[in-house]
């Protein structure tokens, strides 16, 4: 299925589906130039991202998703809609973002790592809020961060850490739960994305 507008130079599998259709009246994916979308990858109606993004195998995307330039989403990563990624993301292999999460520019997610919106799961009602990742904030394979958590600027998640609480920006976050240290000489500064 292709409803969708693409630029150029995109390198698109044939089983992908692009532009899904969610509801009457959706607005087809506008995906930017020199896109490489591998199989078995689906992208929902209302997606739009900017130039020289790259996926692995069997990546979903859901609607209303706005992705900046420079992104890659590894394998079996799904992106649950309504979330906005800036530019020069790395999203790894298994990454699952939940509705309304917010990802700034030039940051690393490990794989397996969830971000999560629910604080409640099916016990009471609660308006679904995902975490804010601010810019060059690095966040280690494994590591969950419960919703609303805010994860300052350049603040670095350990692997297999729970984020239970905001992350002040350029501090480490580490354990379950995670407890913050200072961030070590070696990871202050910039993603180097």
């Amino acid at each position: 299925m292709r409803h969708a507008k693409t630029g150029k130079n995109c390198k698109i599998a044939d089983d992908v589906r692009l532009g899904l259709k969610y509801k009457d009246g959706c607005h087809q994916a506008v995906i930017g130039d020199n896109a490489v979308i591998r199989e078995g990858t689906i992208i929902y109606g209302d997606v739009t991202m900017g130039t020289d993004f790259k996926c692995g195998h069997a990546v979903l995307i859901r609607e209303e998703t706005s992705i900046g330039n420079d992104v890659l989403v590894g394998t079996h990563t799904v992106i649950d809609g309504h979330c906005t990624i800036g530019s020069k993301v790395r999203l790894q292999t298994g990454v699952y973002l939940s509705t309304n999460t917010i990802i700034g520019d030039n940051v690393f997610i490990g794989p397996c790592t969830a971000l999560l919106n629910d604080k409640y799961p099916v016990k009471k009602n609660y308006e679904l809020k995902g975490p804010t990742i601010e810019d060059d904030v690095s966040i280690g394979g494994n590591a969950t961060v419960l919703p609303s958590v805010r994860i300052g600027k350049g603040a670095f998640i350990a692997a297999g850490a729970v984020v239970t609480k905001d992350v002040p920006a350029g501090k480490l976050a580490r354990g379950n739960p995670a407890r913050h240290y200072d961030l070590p000489e070696q990871l202050r500064g910039r993603n180097k994305i």
